[in-house]
C-alpha cells in the first residue's frame, strides 16, 4: 500500500474552519475569566493568535486538512487529538521556560481545549450527516404489467397436507387467527401460501403469479423493509390476489405500559417509549442509526401505518381482525405500487392541493396524523363516512398530540407561508385535496376554482354541519365574492369568522 506523503495540498475551507473555531474559543475563555488587568486581553489575543499559527503547522504535519471525504471519522479525530496534545505540551514548556510573560496556563490552556471540543463537535455532526446520507433503502420502481392469472393450475392439497398447514398456524400463531383464516381462505387450495418469514429473499425466490394468496405470519414489527416486502409480494401475486399480514400494533403497547406502572410514572416511562421507538427512527441523524442498532425488530406501528403503507404499495384493505394483541389485515393487489423512495417524517408535511385555475399546490401543515395517513382518505370515506362539519367521523389517523394541535389551529399556522407565497389568503374556501373536491357538486368546483383558496373559510360565518350545508355556505360566499368584490366579501366575513371564534367558540372538530 502507498504511504501517504507528509506534504499534500490542503483544503483551504478546513483552514478557514479552524480560523472560525478558534476565534470562537478565544472568545469564550478571554470573555468569560474575569481578568484583573482589561490591557492583559490583548496579550491573550496575541499569544492565542501565535498558538493557532503553531496549531495549523502542527496540523498539517498530522495530515489535519487534508479532504475529509477521503478519511475516515478516527482517522480525522486522529490527526486533531495529536496536533491539540503536541499544542498543549508546547504551552506547558513555555510557561516551564519564562513563565508565559506572566499570562495564565488555564485561559491558554482551556482555550485549546475548547477548540478542541468545537472541532470533535464539527468532524461528528459532519460524518454523522455523511452516515445518515448512506441509506440502503434503493428507489424502486415498477413498470405497469399486463393482467396475469395463476401461471400454475390450482389443485386441492391431500387433508395431511392441508391439516399440516393448520397446525403450523396454530404453532406460529394461535386457534383465533386459524379460525380467522379459514373463514375466508381456502388453506386447502395448493394456490394459498402460508408462510412466515421476515426474509425478503424467501419472497423474491417463489415464482411469478404461482400463489393467488399470500400468508406471512411473522409480525411486521420484526421486519426492517416492510415496504420491499410488500412491493414484492405485490408483484409475485397475480391481479386481484389476496395478501394477508399480521402486527402488533401501538395502542396495544400503549395500554400495555400506562397499566404497568404507577399513574404519573407510566406517563413518564411511555413518552421515553415514545420516542425512542416512534420519533428516533423518524429522524434524519437518527434514523440510520437506530435501524444499525436494532436491526428493524421489535418496531412499533399504528394501525394507521400499517394500512397507509399497503395502500402506498398497491393493495386496498379488505378487512381488518383485532385478535388480542395481534391485529391482522387481509388486502387485495389493486394496482402497481407507487415509486418507492425513503419517505421523511418530520414535524412539518407538505400536502398537495387544488387552488385556483385548478392549479395543484403544496399546503404547508404542522403533521398531526399518523405517518403514511396521507394515503387513506379514500378509505376512510369508505369506512367512517363524513361527520357534522364535513370532518372524518371516528378520524383513527389523527394522533393525541396532533388532536390537541388541531382544537388550538397550531397545525395551520405553516400554512402562512402559502398567503406569503400567493397561494392563498387569509379568508376564502377550503383548499382541497382531490378526494373531497371530486365530492363537491360540479358547478362548486368550477366557481371554487375561480379563486384563491383561504385560511379561514366560511364554514367558521355559517357553521354549516352537513356535506351539502357546507357546499352551499361556500356557493354564498363564492357568489358574494362576484357580486361585491372578493376584498369587501373577505373584509366582511373576516370579522363573522373572528366574532364566532372568539365569542361562540366556533369550531371544525
Amino acid at each position: 500500500m502507498k504511504k501517504k506523503s507528509i506534504f499534500y495540498k490542503p483544503k483551504w475551507s478546513l483552514i478557514f474552519l479552524d480560523a472560525c473555531i478558534w476565534t470562537l474559543a478565544v472568545c469564550i475563555m478571554v470573555l468569560w475569566r474575569a481578568l484583573t488587568d482589561k490591557s492583559r486581553k490583548t496579550d491573550y489575543c496575541f499569544f492565542c493568535l501565535a498558538l493557532y499559527c503553531s496549531n495549523i503547522i502542527i496540523g498539517y504535519l498530522f495530515g489535519k486538512y487534508r479532504s475529509l471525504k477521503t478519511r475516515g471519522y478516527f482517522q480525522a479525530m486522529g490527526g486533531t487529538f495529536a496536533s491539540i496534545l503536541v499544542l498543549i505540551a508546547a504551552i506547558v514548556t513555555c510557561y516551564y521556560i519564562n513563565n508565559l510573560f506572566g499570562l495564565s496556563i488555564y485561559v491558554l490552556i482551556m482555550t485549546a481545549i475548547i477548540a478542541f471540543l468545537i472541532n470533535t463537535v464539527c468532524l461528528l455532526f459532519f460524518y454523522g450527516y455523511r452516515y445518515a446520507l448512506n441509506i440502503d433503502d434503493n428507489i424502486m420502481e415498477f413498470n405497469v404489467r399486463p393482467p396475469m392469472k395463476l401461471a400454475v393450475p390450482v389443485q386441492r392439497l391431500s387433508p395431511e397436507a392441508e391439516t399440516a398447514v393448520k397446525n403450523s398456524i396454530v404453532e406460529f400463531s394461535n386457534k383465533r387467527t386459524l379460525t380467522v383464516l379459514d373463514k375466508h381462505l381456502d388453506l386447502g387450495s395448493s394456490s394459498t401460501l402460508v408462510l412466515a418469514t421476515s426474509t425478503l429473499f424467501n419472497i423474491q425466490s417463489l415464482g411469478n403469479y404461482q400463489y393467488d394468496c399470500i400468508v406471512n405470519l411473522k409480525r411486521l414489527n420484526d421486519i426492517r423493509g416492510v415496504n420491499k416486502m410488500f412491493c414484492t409480494i405485490n408483484e409475485k401475486i397475480p391481479d386481484n390476489g389476496i395478501f394477508v399480514c399480521c402486527f402488533k400494533p401501538q395502542t396495544v403497547t400503549k395500554k400495555a405500559i400506562l397499566n404497568k406502572y404507577p399513574k404519573g410514572v407510566n406517563y413518564m416511562v411511555y413518552s421515553c417509549y415514545f420516542i425512542y421507538k416512534r420519533v428516533l427512527p423518524k429522524l434524519f441523524f437518527t434514523s440510520r442509526l437506530y435501524y444499525d442498532f436494532t436491526k428493524g425488530r421489535n418496531r412499533v406501528f399504528s394501525t394507521t401505518e400499517i394500512l397507509g403503507r399497503l395502500y402506498f404499495c398497491g393493495f386496498k384493505v379488505l378487512q381488518e381482525f383485532p385478535l388480542g394483541n395481534m391485529y391482522l389485515v387481509m388486502a387485495q393487489r389493486e394496482k402497481q405500487p407507487e415509486k418507492q423512495v425513503k419517505r421523511k417524517y418530520g414535524p412539518f408535511i407538505k400536502l398537495s392541493r387544488i387552488g385556483k385555475d385548478k392549479q395543484r399546490f403544496n399546503v404547508y401543515k404542522c403533521r398531526t396524523m399518523h405517518p403514511y395517513s396521507e394515503f387513506l382518505q379514500a378509505y376512510m370515506y369508505d369506512k367512517y363516512h363524513l361527520q357534522k362539519g364535513g370532518k372524518i367521523n371516528n378520524d383513527i389517523r389523527i394522533g393525541t398530540i396532533g388532536r390537541f394541535m388541531r382544537k388550538c389551529w397550531i397545525d395551520e399556522l405553516p400554512m402562512l407561508l402559502n398567503i406569503l407565497k400567493g397561494d392563498m389568503k387569509i379568508v376564502g374556501v377550503r383548499p382541497l385535496s382531490a378526494q373531497y373536491f371530486s365530492l363537491y357538486s360540479k358547478d362548486l368546483q368550477d366557481k371554487r376554482t375561480q379563486f384563491k383558496p383561504g385560511l379561514l373559510p366560511p364554514f367558521y360565518a355559517d357553521m354549516p354541519q352537513t356535506l351539502d350545508e357546507i357546499q352551499n355556505s361556500e356557493m354564498r360566499y363564492l357568489m358574494a365574492c362576484e357580486k361585491n368584490g372578493v376584498f369587501r366579501t373577505d373584509w366582511v366575513y373576516f370579522w363573522k369568522i373572528i366574532y364566532n371564534i372568539v365569542f361562540k367558540h366556533a369550531r371544525s372538530n
